[in-house]
């Protein structure tokens, strides 16, 4: 499960970093203005269907119900029945998806309204370049949500590589998209809309390909609601109605800061994300994704000792590596937002606001992946409805947090809510399932946790000193060179601290090396 959390992760953190080459770019071509804020606008609606249709209520019903079929050991008869049911699935979502792309396309004017209320300058030229690039990038929903479909059969089958790797496609084609047409900021903002697209049906093939190769090629059926696929539309309701509610948290986040904070408040949070994504896509989706199908497949055979001690490794592995992430983003924002966006029309300014919206992102850093690590464990039971009311009052909390934050900090404001109504969300995500003696934590957990704690201190104290000193003008050393001078000795403080308290032990690590 470790060397699965590796190689899905690896292949993340290979999607991030050409994520950064694209942020890099749009930042020097695009900056923080009127085509940016636009963009951000056209490139977030896709999204949010995206997250509440294809990878939240579709794969959180569908993979526990293919993983079931398969078993530990499936046979011929267990990977037909699971193949029957994915293509049933398939009839059903295909449809559905062109439906609603031909209806967002239709009435995207309304859709942008309402997304932002309008904007706060009035700027009839930027509500009509929102509507056009969100017509180009709304076809991007359709194939990454087929992809959604092909990488849960993946991930029910053990092969995470190729779902993991396919984002890697979308970041190539963008970057392709940028460095082919950057004449101005409106011609930069439509060439990554229509990238956006054409993105998502290089993924597709890629992903069908591979779900072929791995014997699970997927034929065209007639719509039809059998009893599998009735049982997975009634487990997605409640997901869907708590992922539309979560969307419409992340819509009030957007009308916010649209209408009441101006040009450039969409941008500094979208660059504060997507640097707070890294290790949240690293860590978070790459244990979630492998959690989910591991679990249900211990308990579908009745192994619940297995899946308790599959739980506890993968809180133990998030834990690890995201609590010194955050400490290094919020302590020293500033050193790694210059290298990657100061650049071309990304101003100095534009840095300073964005790393206030870093800093208050990075504190619910551990909560947020936290959530990826918990839901699996209430979805591999087919509970559904749990994770959702506990995300539907993490949002009422969010909202409260916004309207009362907003004012005193601007767009760091709403970062900071979203910060804490994760961190609610996790602990009461954790409260529920040791109540329901779904999870204690076991001795090496609760060994780990403080020792960890500890190296991640020290290991901050000394990166925010190193950070202060080459933020001093005597230091004069070049942007790129001093994130790398912070990397590196962050990641050797913080592996020396965990070696010296204890947390992670030299025989462990060399045993996993050569299991690697």
């Amino acid at each position: 499960m470790i060397r699965s959390f590796f190689s899905v992760g690896g292949l993340t953190l290979v999607s991030r970093v050409l994520g950064f080459v694209r942020d890099l770019l749009m930042a020097r071509f695009l900056g923080a203005g009127m085509a940016a804020d636009a963009f951000v606008i056209a490139f977030k609606l896709p999204n949010l269907f995206r997250r509440l249709f294809a990878e939240g209520a579709f794969s959180a019903a569908f993979v526990p119900l293919f993983a079931e079929r398969l078993g530990l050991n499936p046979g011929d008869a267990q990977r037909r029945d699971a193949r029957a049911f994915a293509e049933q699935a398939l009839a059903v979502l295909l449809p559905a998806l062109i439906v609603l792309t031909a209806l967002a396309e239709l009435f995207t004017p309304a859709i942008i309204w309402l997304l932002t209320g309008g904007f706060r300058d009035d700027d009839p030229a930027k509500t009509a370049l929102a509507i056009e690039l969100t017509r180009l990038t709304f076809p991007y929903l359709l194939s990454i949500s087929l992809v959604a479909l092909f990488g849960g059969v993946l991930n029910g089958l053990g092969r995470y590589a190729a779902f993991a790797a396919a984002p890697i496609l979308l970041n190539l084609v963008l970057v392709t998209a940028l460095i082919w047409r950057h004449d101005d900021t409106v011609t930069t903002a439509r060439a990554l809309a229509a990238g956006l697209s054409i993105a998502g049906v290089v993924q597709l093939v890629f992903i069908a390909i591979a779900a072929h190769r791995a014997g699970f090629g997927l034929r065209l059926r007639a719509p039809r609601l059998s009893p599998p696929v009735r049982r997975l539309l009634t487990n997605m309701g409640p997901v869907a109605l708590g992922a539309g509610v979560m969307q419409i948290n992340l819509l009030v986040d957007v009308v916010l800061a649209s209408r009441f904070l101006g040009e450039g408040a969409l941008s500094f949070l979208y660059y504060a994300d997507r640097l707070n994504q890294l290790p949240l896509g690293v860590i978070g989706i790459a244990v979630g994704t492998v959690l989910l199908p591991s679990i249900t497949r211990a308990l579908s055979d009745g192994n619940e000792a297995l899946g308790l001690d599959r739980l506890n490794r993968g809180l133990e592995f998030a834990l690890v590596l995201t609590v010194p992430a955050a400490v290094a983003l919020a302590l020293a924002p500033d050193a790694w937002l210059r290298p990657i966006y100061q650049h071309g029309a990304f101003t100095p300014a534009d840095t300073a606001a964005t790393a206030a919206a870093l800093t208050a992102y990075a504190v619910g850093l551990p909560a947020y992946v936290l959530v990826k690590v918990l839901t699996p464990a209430f979805y591999a039971r087919q509970d559904t409805r749990t994770p959702v009311a506990v995300s539907m009052a993490a949002v009422a909390v969010n909202v409260a947090l916004n309207l009362a934050l907003i004012g005193p900090l601007a767009h760091a404001g709403l970062a900071l809510a979203t910060a804490i109504a994760a961190w609610a969300n996790a602990l009461v995500l954790l409260a529920i399932l040791v109540r329901r003696g779904h999870y204690r934590p076991d001795a090496r957990l609760a060994r780990t946790l403080p020792r960890l704690a500890l190296a991640a201190a020290a290991m901050g104290g000394a990166v925010y000193a190193l950070a202060v000193w080459i933020g001093a003008p005597e230091a004069k050393l070049d942007q790129a060179l001093a994130a790398a001078l912070l990397v590196v000795a962050g990641l050797g403080l913080y592996g020396a601290g965990l070696l010296a308290t204890g947390a992670v032990r030299a025989g462990e690590l060399r045993a996993l090396l050569r299991r690697g």
